[in-house]
């Protein structure tokens, strides 16, 4: 019998602790089928060192990314993706720190390379910075949906919901010209353009600027470009911040500075400065001289000016306390410690924060820890319709109830780094004014942008053969659920008029009959899917990359509580699979709860939703039937460990994620013991549940009584792994019947 491997993923913060805990029963259990769990570090930590190998002697690292992407490409890839940090650039900084106090001799982040080893150094930091995973492990396009017995148990345990009013002030704002949207020409390349392209800039005084050498183009690419006006965006926060001033309505800002991890920073910083304006204008030497970037929020901001002189500082803090006073409130991350809107770039993400804030009733955290309606700034038009509209549907029909809505799954095109907006080597923020042009190889101009000094270009493209295999997905999708898609594609918009082209001509080699499929713009798809989940229905929604992040948060969210309990499968292009385990928005949280009190929260029911089916793939692929018989009995310990409410609770003294894993080996073993398929494995499955399920007590006591107490995990970003393994696994009873059964 062949022996195939799961490749598990090492990652961040809260998901990262729990897979000590899991990962153990997950070996153990897969070896009883004869599949391998291997292990790749994907974390912020291991993917910095990954760049430094020549720094590390005998402490170096393989860059297993780089492995994984390679093995997304072939057929035998078979990866369960855990969530990991995107990293802003604030916490890349404090990775840094940490990797050096842990005696790892990287260089510093340099904000401003001045010679050739500090642009070397500030090139590697940048290739892990944002969004770096997804795009290399994504070689297929996503299917994300609620799995039955999720959404059953969501039905019978609903979540709480806030009531809206008609009369609900808060609202989307958004720019109306010199935006991305606004701003966007697109084409396709034809045959004779197909090659390396390259991105240039010319000045006014007609210098030109290679910025990018090599854009590789394949015939029938869709290739886009567009800019954000530095000069208008300024102009539309002025406006919005004055707005929110006048109507008494929270000012908070909501972008992705992870995802864009080149655009959005300098939007984010740019909303920093024109609140805080007079105070830029005033302290503009003093900030110079510390090193003061906007882009990094008002938390790297007050950091740095603690180091002045102490009048100086006092002066500065207190124009700066002056603006917050003078301005609109400001939307909180955390009122009890004072941490706003404006803190750190990555702190409010806009997938994570708007379903959140329409789970409250449309509003969110004030100073006085209060929720108050608010004016939610999302200054790209592409996509803040969809939140509107959403807005607009609670007003008119008030809250969602999660006891009857139906469902909204995704298909998401994400293939071949599709539509990866503002977060790689095609965007730029342009010092000068000038233009911007696309030239193919053949010398032809593709595209072009006229731009001023700040502004923002990018340029995204979408490959041919992954339009193709994302429409093939849909269909099947459509005709597996007996379910309606529709397609989020807007025809007034030059990138999806091109795409909406490929999608008419891919769905004419498809059998479509029966079935409902339509083309609708976001915001009027958005009105469609409410009325049809408020009617206790279902709609696939088929979107681009960055909608498919958006709404596996908006709709999960809405349906079931979190966007951690979907079932997000990957079937990669050239035959492998990728299993997604949810978001990580709370990671954070649940991390510093943890060092608190020894009690940790994340739930893990992603990751065993993911597994089964990742055993499932493994059987299919390979004709394993014991993989199949894990893959099965795991599905019904799912379901038996949202009725029997297993998942982590909330404070020291109930179920934490330790406990749930407990919970969870000990259903599954059960099942393995009750199913038919297999008698030896039956057999062999027995000892271990009928020994879970005697020494249940001893071993919840011994969970429990690991909790209340302050926990060293020897690092936040590279935590020490013999103190989180001794951390994540408390209970000797349950890891001498373990391992026995490991053996």
């Amino acid at each position: 019998m062949d022996h195939p491997s799961i490749v598990y993923t090492t990652v961040d913060e809260a998901p990262a602790l729990a897979t000590y805990s899991l990962r153990p029963i997950v070996a153990a259990y897969a070896a009883a089928a004869d599949v391998a769990v291997e292990v790749r570090d994907i974390s912020l930590a291991g993917r910095i060192l990954a760049q430094f190998p020549e720094r590390l002697g005998d402490r170096k690292v393989t860059d297993d990314l780089a492995y994984l992407g390679e093995l997304a490409k072939t057929p035998a890839a078979n990866i369960v993706k855990l969530p990991n940090v995107s990293a802003s650039t604030p916490q890349l900084k404090a990775a840094i720190r940490e990797l050096q106090g842990q005696g790892y001799p990287i260089p510093d982040y340099p904000d401003e390379p001045s010679s050739d080893a500090e642009r070397d150094a500030r090139a590697r930091y940048d290739r892990v910075k944002g969004s770096a995973v997804n795009p290399v492990l994504r070689e297929g396009n996503s299917d994300r949906r609620a799995p039955a017995s999720v959404k059953a148990y969501a039905r019978a345990h609903p979540h709480s919901m806030g009531a809206w009013s008609p009369d609900e002030p808060s609202h989307v704002a958004t720019m109306s010209a010199g935006d991305f949207r606004h701003n966007e020409v697109a084409t396709t390349v034809a045959e004779a353009d197909a090659g390396v392209a390259r991105i240039e800039f010319t000045g006014a005084d007609g210098t030109t600027l290679v910025l990018n050498p090599e854009v590789a183009l394949d015939a029938g690419e869709v290739v886009d470009a567009s800019f954000m006006s530095r000069r208008a965006l300024r102009a539309f926060l002025a406006e919005q911040i004055a707005d929110a001033k006048a109507r008494g309505l929270l000012f908070s800002i909501h972008l992705k500075a992870t995802m864009m991890k080149v655009s959005d920073p300098i939007l984010f910083g740019h909303v920093v400065e024109v609140f805080f304006a007079d105070v830029f204008e005033k302290h503009a030497a003093a900030f110079a001289r510390l090193g003061v970037n906007a882009n990094d929020g008002l938390a790297d901001l007050l950091a740095k000016v603690a180091g002045l002189p102490e009048a100086e500082r006092r002066a500065v803090e207190a124009d700066l306390g002056a603006a917050i006073d003078a301005g609109p409130e400001l939307a909180m991350v955390n009122s009890d410690k004072g941490i706003t809107n404006l803190h750190v770039p990555s702190d409010v993400i806009v997938d994570a924060s708007m379903p959140a804030a329409i789970r409250t009733s449309g509003q969110m955290w004030g100073p006085d820890g209060d929720l108050h309606s608010t004016k939610f700034v999302i200054p790209d038009s592409s996509y803040a319709g969809v939140y509107q509209s959403v807005f607009d549907d609670c007003k008119a029909h008030g809250a969602f109830d999660p006891r009857t809505m139906g469902s909204v799954p995704n298909v998401g095109l994400m293939a071949q780094k599709a539509q990866e907006y503002g977060s790689h080597d095609k965007t730029f923020e342009l010092a000068s004014p000038g233009t911007v042009r696309v030239v193919s190889a053949a010398g032809h101009v593709l595209l072009e942008r006229a731009v001023e000094a700040g502004d923002v270009f990018r340029m995204c493209t979408v490959k041919d053969a992954a339009v193709r295999d994302w429409v093939k997905l849909a269909v099947a999708r459509a005709r597996a659920s007996a379910t309606p898609a529709v397609f989020w594609l807007d025809e007034a918009r030059p990138h999806d008029a091109q795409l909406i082209a490929k999608v008419q001509r891919e769905l004419e080699r498809h059998d479509t009959h029966g079935l409902e499929l339509h083309v609708r713009a976001p915001a009027e798809a958005t009105l469609d899917a409410c009325a049809r989940i408020r009617a206790g229905t279902d709609v696939i929604s088929v979107t681009g990359n960055v909608l498919r992040d958006y709404l596996t948060d908006l709709f999960p969210i809405l349906e079931v509580g979190t966007s951690a309990k979907m079932l997000s499968i990957v079937p990669l292009m050239n035959g492998g699979g990728l299993f997604e385990t949810g978001a990580g928005g709370s990671a954070p949280k649940h991390v510093q709860q943890f060092v608190a009190e020894g009690y940790l929260r994340w739930d893990s029911l992603g990751e065993f939703l993911a597994l089964a089916a990742s055993f499932e793939h493994v059987a299919q692929a390979t004709g394993n039937r014991r993989a199949q018989a894990l893959a099965d009995a795991l599905d019904r310990a799912n379901a038996r460990f949202l009725e029997a409410d297993k998942s982590p609770a909330r404070k020291v003294g109930q179920i934490d994620n330790r406990g749930s894993h407990f919970y969870l080996a000990l259903y599954w073993a059960q099942e393995l013991a009750r199913q038919t398929e297999d008698a030896e494995l039956a057999a062999r499955f027995t000892g271990l549940a009928e020994a879970l399920e005697a020494n249940a007590t001893a071993i919840e006591a011994e969970l429990i009584a690991a909790q209340g107490r302050p926990v060293d995990i020897g690092g936040y970003y590279r935590p020490d792994e013999a103190k989180v393994s001794a951390a994540m696994r408390p209970s000797a009873t349950f890891n001498r019947l373990l391992d026995a059964f490991g053996a």
